[in-house]
């Protein structure tokens, strides 16, 4: 991988993590429990609400999850083990990393672990 390719992925690594903190920031709060009066709202209007609040949940866990991995990417650049699959240390794909810059495993290695 050239550098201005290993480049191209660091500020593409920089912008997402950016993007997900400022969601992170935005969704503090759509992740708590649902607090509704039951008496002004229904039963399916709550269970919606309640899906809403699940859903936000699972989306932060997962924007975090990423949050974690971008440093590791960013370490990775910085040691010139970026795009190499730490398992069988074959040239990950561009367009797989274009897909997820955070990816740590070549096709191959990553249909292997499931």
């Amino acid at each position: 991988m050239n550098q201005s390719t290993v480049e191209y992925f660091r500020l593409a690594l920089l912008q997402l993590q950016s993007e997900l903190e400022d969601l992170e920031n935005i969704a503090k709060d759509s992740g708590k429990p649902v607090q509704l009066d039951q008496t002004m709202i229904g039963r399916l209007s709550r269970m919606d609400a309640m899906q809403g609040a699940e859903m936000a949940r699972e989306a932060s866990r997962r924007r975090r999850l990423q949050l974690t991995r971008i440093p590791v990417a960013l370490k990775r650049i910085q040691d010139g083990d970026y795009g190499f699959c730490i398992a069988c240390d074959e040239l990950i794909a561009e367009g797989r990393l274009k897909i997820d810059p955070t990816y740590t495993h070549c096709v191959n290695c990553a249909d292997a672990r499931k």
